[in-house]
């Protein structure tokens, strides 16, 4: 069907209609009602969302569908602002459709509820930390094995140079396919992973590197295996020698911070969180399966324990929440990990002009003042 010039057409595999250009010549006698189309489709874009949303609540479903919609309505506003080329006119209209096309994919992102950002931190095309790993430190060399059992495959550890000095990282990974889940033991850490990240930091220490801690972690491992080679002792052991390091220590929670498997490799000087990540105790559905024997009540979990990185970084328990692209890091992993290597530069170089002393003792301050509350008790009665 013609409109206006442009064929709304059916595009190969997809379900959605599209818009295809005509000539330049067409262009400069149809530039009006080309741009009409454009802004009658984002606005389509926008009220079926909000139907959706009217019906259902924040739907992700709907928010991930319009999202989908919107990248697609941006690389048409990209052929036309070629197309575009020396009329002021047309491009700052397509200036405007830009900006607004950018205004709804952040106004679907900020609405999103509590556990509907756990979901996004949990989303299978969501960036793991091989992912940012690959973009941040292209130089990565990984070590292997805790020198006392295993390899642990769900830990990886390694070296790298960032912005030139030399670094240590230390990552949890899940795995994409059933394969690399399994092969990963899906996240999980067991013992030997967490030795062999102590091993990692001990490392660093030695030779004054500073250390990278990417956490995307649902918990550790709790299989009767991980429990006999002493999991606890693992993690407590961690807990103690990160909380003595000498060097730089920053970690990031990338998606999930699961409880103790998380923890178990980020006391660290400063604590950031990617937008969408969750930092938690017990996840949303193991709340409401104790509180409420019903683990269907997630989303009031959720929302009750304050998980999301604002809540975080409002109980002090994160130190900076760093932003990701429009619509999730998944939509956008270079954006995201640009955001990420900033913050990552901005804490190191703060961090770099202190003491190893003073490393130490900024830290300990820094977990010993976490989860303090005061309350007004009323004066007893005279």
């Amino acid at each position: 069907m013609a409109v206006c010039g442009w064929w709304i057409e059916m595009p190969p595999g997809h379900g959605q209609t599209g818009l295809v250009a005509p000539s330049e010549a067409e262009l400069s006698l149809l530039r009006s009602g080309i741009l009409s189309a454009v802004e009658f489709w984002i606005a389509s874009v926008e009220s079926a969302y909000q139907a959706a949303k009217g019906r259902n609540g924040t739907d992700m479903e709907a928010a991930s569908k319009a999202q989908v919609e919107l990248e697609r309505i941006e690389e048409q506003i990209a052929q036309l602002q070629d197309a575009a080329e020396g009329s002021p006119d047309a491009q700052q209209k397509l200036k405007e459709l830009h900006d607004r096309v950018e205004a709804l994919k952040r106004q679907m992102s900020g609405q999103l509820t509590t556990w509907e950002r756990a979901e996004l931190a949990r989303h299978p095309a969501r960036p793991y930390p091989l992912d940012y790993i690959q973009r941040i430190f292209p130089d990565f060399s990984e070590i292997h094995g805790d020198r006392a059992y295993a390899d642990d495959p769900a830990m990886v550890c390694g070296m790298a140079h960032f912005h030139g000095r030399e670094i240590a990282i230390v990552a949890t990974q899940k795995g994409r396919d059933t394969k690399a889940r399994l092969y990963r033991n899906f996240g999980q850490p067991n013992p030997e992973g967490y030795r062999k990240a102590l091993r990692m930091m001990k490392f660093a220490e030695k030779w004054r590197r500073p250390i990278i801690s990417l956490v995307d972690v649902q918990g550790a491992y709790p299989g009767l295996g991980a429990e006999e080679r002493g999991q606890a002792e693992a993690i407590a052991h961690n807990l103690r020698e990160m909380a003595r390091l000498r060097v730089p220590f920053i970690a990031v929670i990338l998606g999930e911070g699961g409880s103790g498997g998380a923890l178990g490799v980020a006391v660290a000087d400063r604590v950031l969180m990617m937008e969408n990540a969750f930092y938690s105790v017990i996840s949303p559905e193991g709340c409401a399966a104790i509180m409420w024997r019903d683990a269907s009540k997630k989303d009031l979990a959720a929302k009750a324990m304050r998980i999301t990185a604002q809540d975080n970084y409002e109980l002090g328990l994160c130190d900076e929440v760093i932003p990701e692209p429009p619509g999730g890091a998944h939509h956008d992993y270079d954006g995201a990990a640009r955001f990420l290597a900033e913050a990552l530069e901005r804490n190191l170089t703060e961090l770099e002009k202190l003491t190893p002393e003073q490393i130490v003792e900024g830290r300990y301050n820094k977990f010993r003042n976490i989860a303090q509350y005061y309350e007004k008790v009323p004066a007893a009665p005279a």
